[in-house]
């Protein structure tokens, strides 16, 4: 699971990188997905919409283990 889950992050990397951000794998525990968000979208407001609409809903659509991300330090 965790190669599909780094295919995704990929697909979704480039949007990140648009906007000065990025996204890296840190683990998968059953069916939570664990990032850390980096440069600008560590620290944006909009952070947490980020990763609920946007990097959850699209592993969720490819990937149906996956129960929900969750961002870590």
């Amino acid at each position: 699971m965790k190669e599909k889950v780094q295919e995704v992050l990929d697909q979704v990397r480039p949007a990140l990188q648009a906007d000065g951000g990025d996204v890296e794998l840190v683990s998968i525990d059953g069916g939570i997905v664990y990032v850390r968000l980096q440069g600008a979208c560590k620290g944006c407001p909009m952070s947490q919409m980020t990763l609920k609409m946007g990097i959850e809903r699209v592993l969720k659509e490819q990937i149906p283990e996956v129960e929900s991300v969750e961002s870590v330090e």
